[in-house]
């Protein structure tokens, strides 16, 4: 049933290719590459250096820095060693970095030396004190490392480790405005090889190539780039999201599946090189993270020329939970294309009411999950995790519905509805109806607070270049596609969304910065 028989944990990935197909490319960048005996090689040092350095087993370890060969190298060191490796978000403030750091308690932190100012701020005047090591191959400290690493014995320190034992922890993207840490462990891991092992969608070719491009602090860049080195797949790896370099990447390596979301797909899609450049290598683009709007996804199918799969999931799930599989995307049925399709192998999914019952098809309610491949626990946090893990399910915070069609329709999560006048307004179905006028370029939809109301439904919209769509137009053309009450009663025009690193829209920042009183009038 498992693929990789010898494959139980993090560690196992780079010693079993390292054996079994030593000298095929894992890893690789614009500067070099990187052999999976290599992998192999270069992660059991690192561990050594670690045990030498008087980290027991059991301890957390920090990464701080961009995409890179070293953060592999370091993720799987730290497993070989028996530790956690902490993968911090080089996007947050030295404030905010700080709060992770003395959350999560690492016993040492790689940094690469771009992310050093930042880092040295944040632990000054910490709770704990770190020590440090800057990779970057620039640095005086990383020849220093580099040089200790030569004297590390490459023999593989084989610690032992548990299904249960935490492999990776990740930090939620903080939309919420409340980092948790997710303890994803190795049996979860495992598991979830196991799960799309099973789903005939994830097929791998001999010469498929995967690019690693969003960011390594989250779900959707680590854990699909675990699925491809344990599948045996290269990587071909992007410091971060660059669609110039991007492009040239895809043509240089030949690359043949990414994911992105759909943010940074339209990013693709406007960039002039887009059109110019050999992109027949692709056969697979995967789009997660946030909704895709219908004219957008047409658009990536039409012009790139290769299959699409969206997944759903979840950092707290450690991967996809559904699919809306290549077969699925029907350019004449648009209704299913705001499908996230239907759960994959060993992955059950739920619609709940309030009040925990499950909903007849067509009833929007929440997601419950269950999965082999669930997260542990949110890290120092029992009461959060007691508040969404119960009886083996995990309350995803999503609203949707199961249409007669048996696929899952996600609508919005469940703290972005708006009541407006007693009645439930989805912001994704608003924000869908606005995407489809030709002079909106972005757009995301909030509540905000109102007299007559109660919440209003506010539009802020990025209008395409050299266009001004007026307020007026974008509320009529809404009001032909959905129901007067859903369409917006206040339209602000912006020169661009606040983002998370991963392409999500801050919501919590766009209500912040707008929710001064206001009168229904205004």
């Amino acid at each position: 049933m498992w693929l990789h028989a010898d494959i139980a944990n993090l560690a196992d990935i780079p010693r079993y290719h390292g054996r079994t197909s030593g000298e095929r490319v894992a890893l690789m960048t614009a500067r070099r590459r990187e052999t999976f005996r290599e992998l192999d090689q270069a992660s059991s040092r690192l561990a050594n250096l670690f045990i030498e350095a008087g980290i027991p087993p059991g301890s957390v370890i920090g990464f701080y820095g961009k995409n890179s060969i070293e953060y592999f190298e370091a993720l799987f060191a730290a497993a070989k060693a028996g530790c956690t490796l902490v993968v911090l978000n080089w996007r947050l403030s030295a404030l905010e970095l700080r709060s992770v750091i003395e959350d999560a308690q690492p016993k040492l932190i790689l940094v690469d030396i771009d992310c050093v100012p930042v880092l040295a701020k944040s632990l000054d005047g910490a709770a704990i004190e770190v020590p440090t090591i800057d990779f970057d191959s620039n640095s005086d400290a990383a020849t220093e490392l580099t040089d200790r690493l030569s004297r590390c014995s490459d023999v593989d320190p084989k610690q032992a480790l548990r299904p249960e034992d935490t492999a990776v922890l990740l930090y939620t993207s903080g939309t919420t405005g409340q980092p948790k840490g997710v303890q994803l462990t190795h049996g979860g891991m495992n598991y979830m090889r196991l799960c799309e092992h099973l789903e005939p969608a994830f097929e791998w070719k001999p010469n498929d190539v995967m690019m690693f491009v969003m960011p390594n602090f989250h779900l959707v860049g680590t854990g699909l780039s675990l699925q491809g080195l344990y599948n045996g797949v290269p990587l071909s790896i992007l410091p971060g999201l660059d669609i110039p370099a991007l492009i040239q990447t895809v043509e240089r390596d030949r690359v043949s599946i990414f994911c992105l979301v759909p943010t940074a797909l339209q990013m693709i899609l406007d960039h002039p090189a887009c059109t110019e450049a050999d992109l027949s290598s692709l056969r697979m683009v995967m789009y997660a993270g946030s909704p895709i709007t219908a004219p957008l996804l047409k658009r990536a199918m039409t012009t790139l020329k290769c299959d699409f799969m969206q997944f759903y999931g979840a950092t707290e799930t450690f991967g996809a939970v559904t699919l809306l599989r290549p077969e699925q995307h029907d350019l004449e049925d648009e209704a299913k294309l705001k499908s996230c399709g239907t759960p994959i192998p060993l992955v059950d999914v739920r619609v709940v009411s309030a009040a925990g019952d499950d909903l007849p098809n067509g009833e929007i309610g929440e997601f419950l999950i269950r999965s082999p491949a669930m997260f542990k626990g949110y890290l120092n946090k029992p009461s959060m995790t007691e508040a969404v893990l119960s009886g083996g399910w995990y309350r995803s915070g999503d609203a949707g519905y199961r249409g007669d069609d048996g696929l899952l329709y996600l609508v919005d999560r469940t703290k972005d509805m708006i009541i407006s006048g007693g009645e439930n307004v989805y912001s994704t179905e608003v924000e869908q109806a606005l995407s489809k006028h030709p002079m909106v370029s972005q757009v995301s939809v909030i509540g905000l607070a109102d007299e007559r109301w109660g919440e209003r439904v506010a539009a802020v919209v990025v209008p395409k270049q050299g266009s001004a769509p007026t307020a007026e137009e974008l509320i009529a053309h809404c009001r032909e596609l959905i129901a007067a009450y859903k369409a917006p009663k206040q339209v602000i025009f912006a020169e661009a969304l606040p983002m998370t690193p991963t392409g999500k829209v801050l919501k919590t920042a766009l209500r912040k910065q707008y929710a001064p009183p206001m009168t229904s009038d205004s």
